[in-house]
Formats: C-alpha cells, sequence, structure tokens
C-alpha cells in the first residue's frame, strides 16, 4: 500500500519525482528518503537524459542539481519553464549556496532551493510543501466545478448541466485527473499508474478506450467548453474553449 504524504492526499498512485544529479550518493539517498515517504523516484545523471525522458513521461516534481556532468541545472530549469507546457514543480537540491544563486533560481521559476547536505526528513518536507502548494484548490475539495461539469469525490458522480452522467469508478478518476491538469500534457505511463497503479501490464488499448467512453458519456466538444487531446506518441491534454473559466 502507498504511504500518504502528511498533507497530501493520494488516491490515484505514487506521486512521481525525478531526481537528477550525477553523484550516485545522493541518488540513492534522496530516492531512498523519498520512497519512504510514498513517493516513486526516477534517477537522471545528465540533463539530457531528463529532457529526453519529459518528451515521454510526465513528472509532477523534479529534484534538480546545479552542476551537472553535460549541463548546468539553471539552464535545465530555463528550458524547461520556457516551453510553457511543462508546470511540474521544480525544486533545485544543490551545494551552491550562494545568495545570488538561490535568487536567480527562484527567479527563473524554481518552486523552492534546499542547499546540501540537508537531511532526509527536511528534503521530504520540502518536497511534501511544494506538492500541496501545487495542488489545485479544487482537488482539495468534495466537489468540483468545470464549467458545466461538477465532480463529487465522495460519490463517485459526475452532473452534467443538473443531471447525472453514470461513469465507473476508473473513468471518474481518470476524468478528474485529466481536467484537474487542464492544457498539462499527461503521459500514458503517467495516467496508467494514477489510475490502475500500473503502466505495463495492461492491454495497449485499456487507457485509450476508458479516454474513448469518457469523450462519449461526457460529451465533451468544444461547444460544452472542453476536448481531450491525443499526443502522439506522449498521451494525452484535456483542453478548455470559450469564456468559461475553471471554478
Amino acid at each position: 500500500m502507498v504511504a500518504v504524504k502528511p498533507g497530501f492526499p493520494d488516491q490515484n498512485g505514487a506521486m512521481h519525482i525525478a531526481v537528477v544529479d550525477d553523484d550516485e550518493e545522493i541518488i540513492d539517498f534522496v530516492s531512498a528518503a523519498l520512497t519512504a515517504a510514498g513517493y516513486a523516484c526516477t534517477p537522471f545523471r545528465t540533463g539530457a537524459a531528463l529532457l529526453a525522458a519529459l518528451r515521454r513521461q510526465t513528472f509532477d516534481l523534479i529534484l534538480l542539481d546545479w552542476n551537472l556532468p553535460d549541463s548546468l541545472g539553471i539552464d535545465l530549469l530555463r528550458s524547461i519553464r520556457g516551453t510553457g507546457a511543462h508546470s511540474t514543480a521544480i525544486i533545485m537540491l544543490t551545494s551552491r549556496s550562494d545568495k545570488d544563486d538561490i535568487a536567480v533560481a527562484l527567479q527563473t521559476g524554481a518552486d523552492d532551493y534546499v542547499v546540501k547536505p540537508e537531511s532526509s526528513i527536511v528534503i521530504a518536507a520540502r518536497v511534501g510543501a511544494v506538492l500541496r502548494r501545487a495542488l489545485p484548490d479544487a482537488a482539495q475539495q468534495r466537489v468540483s466545478i468545470f464549467g458545466k461539469y461538477g465532480f463529487d469525490r465522495l460519490t463517485g458522480h459526475v452532473r452534467f448541466e443538473g443531471a447525472d452522467i453514470p461513469l465507473s469508478a476508473k473513468e471518474f478518476g481518470l476524468a478528474l485527473l485529466l481536467f484537474e491538469n487542464m492544457h498539462r500534457p499527461l503521459s500514458r505511463s503517467y495516467l496508467l499508474e494514477k489510475i490502475w497503479q500500473s503502466a505495463g501490464d495492461l492491454p495497449t488499448r485499456t487507457l485509450d478506450m476508458h479516454v474513448s467512453r469518457i469523450r462519449a458519456k461526457l460529451n465533451l466538444t468544444p461547444a460544452n467548453g472542453y476536448r481531450i487531446v491525443a499526443i502522439s506518441g506522449f498521451g494525452y491534454r484535456m483542453e478548455q474553449f470559450g469564456a468559461e473559466e475553471l471554478q
């Protein structure tokens, strides 16, 4: 059973964290601390490896060292934030303690800055705090409203213009995850892990069939304000249309 992070409800599987550092001992130390706290960690030793992974995977948070063999963490931070498509939380985890470096990183888009060495309990607490801040306010409420759609987490029901729309538990979870990550590309492996707690042992079409049913049942069209877009070779993204705003 996946442990729940303090103050951060986890209903659909562990949060995914990329640990980027060229020091094997640091990677092992940080990954062990975060795994014990209930997170799923993926290690990267170069900036190129991280960028390649971001083209096919989705992470909830990236822990990023400043000095890497092939690049600078600050340049990677700038590149990721510059795409405009990545809302992933990023914490700089580095031995650089100069105040100017800290200021530059935060101004460039880092959500937090942790100076190494740091204790495992503090690193896990910093990660939890950043993820709580990144969690949409709607995700902390029983009912979330997106335009004409209302999601009741307690009952698992969706209402559209006052009428109940029957969804299975998996369909409800998948639809809500996409709505809560509006305009954010979510990889297939991320969606499978979040909803099915599996990234590889399900039939290939399982996710696609659920997306198709959600589109049909919720009548997701531009006329109703939303649509699910397939991203070739990556996954799916929910898009919002028109003047309606998320409430």
